[in-house]
């Protein structure tokens, strides 16, 4: 790498170039940068490759606390996320030291809420054959169907004007837990009674993992859906495999770290629904407004 001396050098490691193009960055005056761009970062080469980065752009490489530290990343000041969550990178290593993260927010929304409508399955009853196991059903209208949202930042307010277009009734879940409903949401555990399609898009916190597990399985519709399209760990997979299995649980849609399923009442699809034009248009566009905009100290899009 460059020199390293100057504060107004910025050295911008990106590991994981592969899945996203960067963005191409104006620096104003005096700042200057070098750009250095792998397509991929085996774990044993990355903390060389970090080690003098004063900027950070991540798509999924997961960043702990160790490869945050002073010791091994002594210059990082900022991280810019290219991906749809934050989950892989340490935000409390971050604050600690001071580093400034910020991602795209919702600007993946649309390639998402494309994915949940015309793939996520509105399929209605199961997704064997009527004739394969005898629990199938005819399958319902939109206008007979009941959106259960759990989650409502960009992504989930488009689901939902799709939804409506399409002559749904939805219901915006409260958290879960929560003493006060909130004007326009449902309590949690009412959304989970009475939706007939549960979509689930929120991000993944230490509150949020095995949100939907063996209580909040078992007071679904027999023949509701669920559909992730959040991150896996956000459904209790051992949980949902018994009831699919028990035939206890209808049709699902679902994002999985760790469990495989085979023969089950379930739909695995892989992690592309942010690839789209537009979507990879915007990610780029945000990014080069989050540096710039924190180089010039108007930092935008702040996760920490």
């Amino acid at each position: 790498m460059g020199s390293t001396d100057s504060p107004d050098h910025h050295i911008i490691v990106v590991p994981e170039g592969r899945y996203c193009p960067v963005p191409d960055l104006v620096f104003p005056d005096p700042y200057t940068y070098e750009l250095h761009i792998h397509a991929s970062t085996p774990a044993d080469k990355l903390a060389e490759r970090i080690r003098d980065a004063t900027i950070l752009i991540l798509s999924a490489v997961p960043f702990p606390a160790a490869h945050l530290s002073a010791a091994c990343t002594p210059r990082l000041r900022m991280i810019a996320v290219m991906a749809s969550g934050t989950d892989h990178v340490d935000l409390g290593a971050c604050r600690a030291r001071g580093i400034t993260v910020a991602g795209p927010g919702a600007r993946m929304k649309f390639g998402v809420m494309e994915r949940v409508v015309r793939g996520g399955g509105w399929m209605g009853g199961s997704c064997h054959s009527l004739l394969g196991d005898g629990r199938g059903r005819e399958a319902p209208t939109c206008g007979e169907e009941v959106l259960g949202l759990v989650g409502f930042g960009g992504v989930g307010q488009r689901i939902a004007e799709i939804g409506r277009v399409l002559g749904m009734d939805v219901l915006v879940a409260e958290r879960k837990g929560a003493e006060m409903v909130r004007e326009g949401r449902v309590a949690f555990g009412d959304v989970l009674r009475r939706a007939t399609v549960i979509v689930l898009i929120l991000p993944k916190t230490p509150d949020s993992v095995n949100l939907i597990s063996t209580a909040e399985l078992a007071v679904m519709q027999p023949h509701a859906i669920l559909i992730n399209v959040s991150r896996g760990g956000i459904v209790d997979e051992e949980a949902l495999v018994a009831a699919l299995k028990a035939g206890a649980a209808g049709p699902a849609n679902s994002v999985l770290a760790r469990e495989e399923t085979r023969d089950l009442n379930l739909i695995l699809t892989p992690h592309v629904a942010w690839v789209a034009g537009t979507t990879t248009t915007n990610v780029k566009r945000i990014t080069r407004e989050n540096i710039e905009g924190w180089l010039a100290g108007r930092p935008v899009n702040v996760v920490t």
